[in-house]
């Protein structure tokens, strides 16, 4: 358990990363990636070559007797929700963090980016069952209160069900909404929670995973336990078959959850824990912008 003072040094760390590289990576990125719901009048001006006829103002033009436009902007607000997996599995981790600590600060990133752009930023954060709601609000404080409430809740212990959480996140927000669902995705039986969201909202999943979830190393007799049922099992990893069936299981639960979001309509990411997430952001927003 982190004390205060250690989870205010945290926060202030991911405030800075997140600052850093909002402000000089993913200004212009996130803003292009993520269009605003529409168009609404702004104001006139004077007729200039090269505005489209269809916009010009009659009742305008007539008096002041010659034309003049319509100009329009984007409705930019937006909506961001956070969901985010904080069951026991995410406490795993053997290269440089544990998967927790990744969605922590990727979490972050998001969030900035999006009150960088004047969008609100909410989260639900779930295990067994949904642990904490955050309304949607703008502004720093409120972002920086989201990165305190997931580095202090411990982890929940028991399967990891999308299913309340997708329902909380379609019951709460009416209108359509981007939503980050950061997860490891162990486990199955999302597919309707996903489809339905996606049929309404944007729905982006965040697969993070560590290297040990895809390769055994060999080291002989290895006592296992599943981190969200508690099942113990011993591997043989000095057995190459046993090493192999491991692999395997990982690739063809990475496929099934690919063809989830797939058929969903929806995109996915995979991050591994230690890499470099920056670089998989944004080629991400980069992709979405064109």
């Amino acid at each position: 358990m982190l004390t205060t003072e250690e989870i205010l040094k945290k926060v202030r760390l991911l405030e800075i990363k997140s600052k850093r590289l909002t402000n000089h990576m993913f200004t212009g990125e996130y803003h292009s990636a993520f269009k605003g719901q529409g168009m609404s009048y702004k104001e006139v001006r004077e007729y200039q070559p090269g505005d489209d006829v269809r916009f010009i103002d009659w009742n305008v033009s007539a008096r002041y007797a010659h034309p003049f436009s319509k100009v329009f902007e984007e409705e930019r607000e937006l909506t961001v929700f956070l969901l985010v997996d904080n069951s026991s599995s995410m406490s795993f981790g053997t290269h440089l963090q544990r998967k927790k600590d990744l969605v922590t600060e990727i979490a972050a990133v998001l969030a900035f980016s999006a009150v960088n752009n004047q969008d609100k930023v909410g989260a639900i954060l779930f295990g067994q069952k949904v642990e904490k709601l955050i309304v949607p609000k703008k502004g720093k404080q409120h972002t920086l209160y989201i990165v305190r409430e997931m580095l202090t809740k411990d982890a929940a212990a028991g399967a990891t069900n999308y299913t309340d959480a997708f329902r909380m996140f379609n019951n709460f927000n009416r209108r359509r909404s981007i939503c980050f669902l950061i997860s490891d995705f162990l486990g199955t039986g999302f597919e309707e929670a996903v489809r339905v969201a996606a049929g309404k909202h944007d729905v982006i999943g965040i697969k993070i995973y560590d290297a040990l979830d895809m390769k055994l190393p060999e080291i002989g007799l290895l006592e296992v336990a599943d981190a969200e049922t508690g099942t113990k099992r011993l591997l043989d990893t000095s057995n190459a078959l046993v090493r192999h069936e491991y692999e395997q299981d990982f690739h063809r639960h990475n496929n099934y959850v690919k063809e989830v979001f797939q058929k969903a309509g929806a995109d996915l990411l995979h991050m591994r824990a230690g890499d470099d997430y920056v670089k998989v952001l944004q080629k991400f927003f980069i992709n979405r912008s064109r």
